[in-house]
């Protein structure tokens, strides 16, 4: 004989509507992700005293009264919840709208007012103008740590894949045949950005793109504000300080870039330079690998609006910054230790800008030069010749 146990069990309704009235970021806060460490990290990408100091600083900006029409808002707490969500995994705002019950046209708007808000608040904090850094200390971390000397930034530029905007043709159309907005950044030793650009339309080249750039400019025109001149470690070279990257920039006195891969071949002392520079350049790939793997919005191309784009890769830029003091405060320990599997990835979206350095500077030769002599003798490291 059957016997039904419905009468014995709570109705379905009455469970969201227990839901509904305690309200679902309390529900998902307090009962499954503020006792475990690791899943609300997992979740969010921060744990969770970075959520409630990243809260603190916007909470008031997103916050709407009640009115008639809307008698209960969106808390500021789920609108930064949503939006971090949205950075951590890149979901669609329709899957995101079944997981936080709210529609999926106004996630489009508290994504986009919330990162409005986000990198307001957050540039003064984690992106400071130059002017306030200490570029002496930078330079003696990437000497201690990338064996370096005089170098202060590593710069680097990619394209962050997007899909294609309404009416605007082949603006936003790259040499790799697809639709993208270019992200320039300067990074330091330990893997921070510094200092970046982003917005330039991906069909730009990178000549152009530099050029037009506020940290172009400023390095271009002597207004920086590199420190003087300074000698080399061990040896009684006087030199500039440097900021290093690859072949899609031009050779300058204050930019290192490598010689041409066809004179590496034929002069070892080159060959070591490029093996040198390309030490301390790839703090800027790991960078740009450790952003992706935590934010996996740039893992597929997003598909928003690209002034919000523009805000949504200012802004993951900040909260790496985060993250980073936060692990350099936890661990004490220099950041290259990280994980091979962390940060050799390859990121598909994340593409180099083009090669080729335009233009270059008759005093930029003498100085790589320099360093070129430096690396081969008194600055040498056991292991160079090997690799």
């Amino acid at each position: 004989m059957y016997t039904s146990n419905t009468h014995r069990r709570k109705p379905i309704s009455n469970l969201f509507k227990t839901r509904e009235k305690e309200g679902f970021f309390k529900v998902l806060i307090n009962s499954h992700l503020r006792e475990n460490k690791n899943k609300f990290r997992e979740f969010f990408r921060l744990n969770y005293d970075q959520f409630n100091f990243i809260l603190a600083l916007v909470k008031n900006d997103i916050t709407l009264p009640a009115s008639n029409r809307i008698k209960i808002p969106i808390s500021p707490n789920e609108k930064l919840a949503v939006t971090l969500r949205y950075l951590a995994t890149g979901e669609s705002f329709r899957s995101l709208s079944f997981a936080f019950r709210i529609s999926h046209s106004y996630i489009s708007t508290i994504v986009k007012d919330t990162l409005s808000t986000l990198k307001k608040h957050l540039m003064p904090i984690f992106l400071p103008d130059l002017s306030t850094i200490d570029l002496n200390k930078k330079a003696s971390e990437f000497w201690t740590k990338w064996n370096f000397p005089n170098c202060v930034l590593a710069i680097d530029g990619k394209h962050v894949r997007i899909r294609c905007p309404e009416k605007t043709g082949s603006l936003f159309f790259n040499y790799k045949d697809y639709f993208s907005i270019v992200m320039l950044a300067m990074v330091d030793a330990n893997y921070k950005f510094i200092a970046i650009d982003v917005g330039s339309f991906g069909r730009e080249g990178d000549s152009g793109i530099f050029l037009k750039s506020a940290m172009g400019q400023k390095i271009l025109d002597g207004s920086f504000g590199f420190p003087e001149k300074k000698q080399l470690p061990g040896s009684d070279k006087v030199l500039p300080h440097v900021i290093v990257g690859d072949e899609a920039f031009r050779l300058h006195p204050n930019i290192m870039k490598p010689y041409t891969r066809q004179s590496a071949r034929h002069d070892k002392s080159k060959a070591v330079f490029n093996y040198r520079l390309s030490r301390a350049r790839r703090v800027t790939e790991n960078a740009f690998g450790l952003l992706s793997q935590i934010f996996r919005v740039f893992y597929q191309s997003i598909n928003i609006d690209p002034m919000t784009c523009d805000d949504l890769i200012v802004v993951a830029c900040c909260l790496h910054n985060l993250l980073r003091e936060g692990y350099l405060e936890e661990n004490g320990q220099a950041f290259f230790e990280e994980r091979k599997s962390s940060t050799t990835l390859q990121i598909n979206n994340l593409i180099p800008i083009t090669r080729g350095g335009g233009f270059t500077n008759a005093e930029g030769f003498l100085v790589r030069d320099s360093f070129k002599d430096f690396f081969n003798n008194e600055g040498s490291v056991s292991w160079q010749e090997d690799k």
